[in-house]
């Protein structure tokens, strides 16, 4: 037996289908690219479009356009971010996109062509292989010596090696048909029994080869690779001829085998990537559902908006991150995130217009309001006057902000009126003076009896005492101005020492020291009052909306997230912090209340 048997003749029985090694190769992500290198390797494979795949064209076109699509959608943020309306943003031209296009189109085209010519040859080959058939099918019918038609059976096969490509479906039925027929010719054959050993041995000896080199791949790191190798390995266990007998299922299984530890190992890495595409995808939705489920009703103030902001562009940023989703859904995923997102800065440019115009309305009734305060001002009718003002504060309170270029200017106009008619007033009203002084010296007994609690270390109710004069203190009304600070500084002493000497709460001290300095913001007027209050309920704003942002975080991190529990801890921490907070302003902002209806009184 010669170099004849070489062709197709697998060791399995003639009946068995031939296994073949995968069904179908899944693309794999395109690694990431400028649109410039895109350009460059489509330009070569555009000139070598045979040795380019399908898999690494579409790789490479959808990174083309993810960059494409991410590059637009930063320049209208950037347009918006810079006070255009978003529905005047209009996309500026690409000059690579253009290129890319028509590279695209041009290697379709030779895709195309390449495909016709290649299906056509492969319908013109299987003609000749069918062809080659049959003249095996005379050589086997004939009468005559198959000994003096062996040298037409190996010009056969030699043509039967030349011809390669074939149509796929057609592939196996044809091979295994002439399979058959050279068998049924080798079997007529009377070569001597030492020519037939020697091409078995030399068949055996590469098969063998071809087993260990399957087997080394079983090894390859790169498992894609060690597929594509391993297609040419079968290709050419197909093509080389029979071994012994008895040998043929034992070399056949070794190299079956080591095939399916490969293909295994192929397909677990693209399950791989398909689960974490599918993982992607979750993480995406759970993105746009927390998007999607913004109230805008609750988004009234600019900092609402601002704060929202920073959590879409937070989201934005990790959906970055985030690879890709499966190829079906993962232009739809995207699709639904930038609507999502588009319909949020859409509602916000609309609040800020209006907005807009409610402040030009808001800065125009303001700005009557300090008229009619500086026309008040210089009045010596002070109860009715005052009634004047706090009518005009209330309004002024009501009517709501204004652009923030404006605000502290007509502020301080509107202030400084009021402010000088009730310095006016405290001139002309000095009959309190006698009142303070008498305070005065109830606060100086109080600083004594806080001096002498101090000596009794074994008095079981100190504690009580100190809190005792310590709203004694709070409920004693104001003292000489020049006095102030001086007694108010021996006091906070005397009290900080007793809370430390005496291990008592510090919660009760704090709010003490804001009582005394809400009676101090008193004395500077109604509307020094008023101011601090707008202060307090600015912080308490502030914090409200600091609490939803982390509470929104939690949520999220809960649905989304598999970091460790640190982070969590970190942020329930903070939401415990600002609910405690929260409280504390509230209760600072009655006390606050409190005394401008105290306030009020005294005016009247």
């Amino acid at each position: 037996m010669t170099d004849i048997e070489k062709n197709n003749i697998p060791e399995q029985p003639v009946d068995a289908p031939v296994e073949s090694p995968v069904e179908e190769v899944v693309a794999e992500p395109a690694k990431k690219l400028t649109k410039e290198d895109i350009l460059n390797r489509l330009k070569e494979i555009e000139n070598d479009v045979e040795s380019a795949s399908r898999v690494e064209i579409d790789g490479l076109k959808q990174a083309f356009y993810k960059i494409h699509v991410s590059e637009a959608e930063e320049a209208k943020q950037q347009f918006i971010a810079n006070g255009g309306a978003e529905a005047d943003f209009l996309p500026t031209p690409d000059p690579l996109e253009e290129e890319f296009k028509q590279l695209m189109s041009a290697i379709k085209e030779k895709r195309n062509q390449t495909n016709a010519e290649l299906e056509k040859q492969k319908e013109m080959n299987l003609q000749v292989k069918l062809s080659i058939i049959e003249e095996l099918k005379d050589l086997i019918e004939s009468t005559e010596d198959p000994n003096k038609n062996y040298a037409e059976f190996k010009r056969l096969q030699q043509q039967w090696n030349e011809v390669t490509l074939i149509p796929q479906g057609k592939a196996n039925e044809l091979w295994k048909n002439y399979q058959l027929n050279v068998e049924k010719f080798y079997d007529l054959l009377k070569l001597n029994n030492e020519f037939r050993e020697y091409d078995f041995k030399k068949n055996q000896a590469i098969k063998i080869h071809l087993c260990e080199a399957a087997e080394r791949l079983t090894e390859e790191p790169d498992v894609v690779s060690a597929f594509h190798q391993l297609q040419k390995l079968h290709q050419e266990f197909r093509d080389t001829g029979p071994v012994a007998k008895d040998l043929r299922e034992e070399i056949w299984t070794r190299f079956k085998n080591a095939s399916t530890i490969v293909n295994r190992r192929h397909q677990k890495h693209f399950e791989q990537l398909k689960e974490q595409e599918r993982q992607n995808l979750d993480q995406k939705t759970v993105i746009c559902e927390i998007v999607e489920s913004i109230d805008f009703n609750e988004l009234k103030s600019f900092s609402d908006w601002d704060n929202k902001t920073k959590e879409i562009i937070a989201l934005q940023n990790k959906w970055k991150t985030i690879g890709f989703a499966p190829q079906k859904m993962n232009t739809k995923i995207f699709e639904r995130f930038r609507k999502a997102c588009d319909e949020f800065f859409h509602k916000k440019a609309e609040f800020f217009k209006e907005t807009k115009d409610v402040m030009t309305q808001n800065l125009e009734k303001k700005r009557a309001l300090i008229e009619k305060a500086e026309a008040l001002k210089d009045s010596t009718d002070w109860k009715a006057t005052s009634e004047q003002f706090v009518k005009l504060q209330k309004e002024w309170k009501e009517i709501g902000p204004v652009a923030r270029k404006y605000s502290d200017a007509i502020w301080k106009k509107f202030i400084g009126a009021c402010d000088y008619f009730f310095e006016q007033k405290g001139k002309a009203t000095s009959s309190q003076r006698s009142t303070e002084q008498i305070n005065l010296e109830k606060k100086k007994s109080i600083i004594s009896q806080l001096k002498e609690l101090q000596q009794q270390t074994d008095d079981p109710e100190i504690g009580q005492k100190v809190r005792d004069l310590m709203k004694e203190w709070n409920e004693t009304g104001h003292v000489p101005f020049r006095e102030k600070d001086k007694i108010y500084k021996q006091y906070h002493e005397l009290v900080d020492n007793a809370f430390k000497q005496f291990n008592m709460s510090g919660v009760s001290r704090k709010f003490s020291n804001f009582k005394s300095a809400a009676k101090d913001v008193q004395d500077k007027g109604v509307q020094s009052i008023y101011k601090e209050r707008e202060k307090l309920v600015r912080n308490y704003e502030t914090m409200k909306s600091e609490l939803i942002t982390y509470q929104n975080n939690l949520g999220f991190l809960t649905a989304s997230s598999k970091k460790g529990n640190s982070l969590l801890d970190e942020l329930n921490k903070k939401v415990e912090k600002l609910q405690e907070d929260i409280k504390e302003a509230e209760e600072k902002i009655r006390e606050i209340d409190k005394n401008i209806l105290e306030q009020q009184g005294e005016q009247e």
